[in-house]
């Protein structure tokens, strides 16, 4: 494929990144490709199998053919059930339990690679690194904490790598990331009046950030990939809206501008790939995230009779976490890939008392699998489902301090996901 094909797909490829992004579920999405959701991303940084190795470590660019593209949709569908167990919330006391905050997400991702020289590569990847939703039905006793907390990312990611010899290669690429934020929630739940009237962010910022990473080839059945990604710092600026019965009773219930900011976190991944023999292949992952970067996010105006005044806290409080991941290949025929992977997530939020009605995240365990279909000498297609599992975790977030309530209880949670994708050599 010429360079100039290569532009024309370009903007088709974008159109349908930006198509899905609304949707993103869960805070750091993984779900860049589908071909690693068989193995639970177990040996993303190391395995290089297609184009979309850009964003797991780009080095593993001077391991594919000279020009490669690949495409690929993830479905993710995470499920947030409350049940109370003696929340305190005033008036809404009684409003119900929100049904499910969780709801089906799109993820698409595209990335194409090609060869300026034998040991020379270049490359542009796009996804969504990060991205939440959770969306309560109203009325529900939690709604003065959140009805609806919406974020987004948009990353595009060229690279470029270089084989240094045939035993180490080195990549490095920047990220233009765009981030944007929806949070509603009930004004206040002091009484039936004030409870209709609703208070939303919507704010966004463009950043930038960048990553590095290397592949070592220890024997021709033993590859080791290092990769880091860096924080991006988002300044994000947008309106502060008040809408019901009690709009405009006050300074801190009329609309107007408002500014927020968020450090998303720093990651390191260590993966292996280990060739048994002829059929059989290991994987295995280390990824650390410096969810510390987000101890708290800070809502201030920057207007009106509130000007420079912290308006809200989301009192995050979150930590640095680790995930371990292992995976199997195994080479049915020579058109046939079976794929299995489990992993063990952990999750940033420390304890009940900072777990938020907006992120009721828990550890995780990852149980995957997946084919991959060689189509063609240049094309293949690859297919995964994940079923996440999350015990049962607890929340006594207590904001009756601030006229937010109390709300304590249990979610019931998991998730799946399932992806395909498309790739061809040219």
């Amino acid at each position: 494929m010429k360079l100039k094909t290569i532009a024309r797909l370009m903007p088709l490829l974008a159109l349908g990144l930006a198509a899905g992004h609304a949707q993103a579920a869960g805070f750091q999405l993984l779900e860049q490709n589908a071909s690693g959701i068989g193995n639970a991303y177990a040996g993303s940084a190391a395995v290089a199998e297609n184009a979309s190795t850009i964003y797991f470590n780009p080095a593993g660019m001077t391991f594919l053919q000279d020009r490669e593209v690949s495409v690929g949709l993830d479905l993710v569908r995470p499920t947030f059930k409350f049940s109370n167990r003696g929340s305190s919330t005033g008036v809404l006391n009684n409003a119900g339990n929100g049904n499910d905050a969780g709801s089906w997400a799109a993820l698409p991702n595209a990335y194409l690679s090609w060869a300026l020289t034998k040991d020379l590569y270049v490359g542009v990847g796009m996804g969504a690194p990060f991205g939440l939703m959770t969306e309560y039905n109203k009325p529900w006793l939690g709604g003065a904490q959140a009805i609806k907390f919406d974020i987004a990312t948009y990353n595009i990611n060229p690279s470029v790598a270089y084989r240094v010899n045939d035993k180490v290669s080195l990549g490095a690429g920047v990220n233009f990331q765009r981030m944007e934020a929806e949070y509603g929630r009930l004004a206040t739940v002091t009484s039936a009046a004030l409870s209709a009237t609703t208070a939303t962010l919507n704010a966004g910022d463009n950043s930038w950030g960048w990553n590095v990473g290397a592949i070592f080839t220890l024997s021709p059945a033993t590859r080791v990939g290092v990769a880091y990604r860096s924080k991006v710092k988002h300044e994000l600026k947008g309106s502060l809206s008040v809408e019901g019965p009690a709009a405009n009773a006050s300074a801190a219930l009329t609309t107007g501008n408002a500014k927020a900011s968020v450090d998303l976190p720093d990651t390191f991944i260590l993966s292996v790939v280990q060739k048994l023999d002829e059929r059989w292949e290991m994987l295995g992952d280390i990824s650390w995230t410096g969810w510390s970067s987000i101890p708290k996010v800070d809502i201030v105006r920057t207007s009106g009779a509130l000007n420079g005044v912290t308006v809200q806290t989301l009192d995050t409080a979150f930590r640095d976490t680790w995930r371990y991941a292992w995976g199997a290949n195994y080479l049915y025929s020579d058109t046939l890939k079976l794929k299995f992977g489990i992993a063990y997530d952990q999750t940033p939020v420390p304890d009940a008392s900072h777990r938020l009605v907006s992120l009721p995240d828990s550890n995780r365990t990852w149980l995957s699998t997946g084919v991959q279909y060689k189509a063609s000498k240049t094309s293949t297609l690859d297919f995964g489902v994940a079923y996440l599992y999350v015990p049962e975790s607890h929340i006594d977030n207590n904001q009756t301090a601030l006229g937010r309530g109390r709300v304590t209880g249990v979610y019931d949670a998991r998730v799946w996901i399932m992806g395909a994708q498309y790739s061809a050599a040219f």
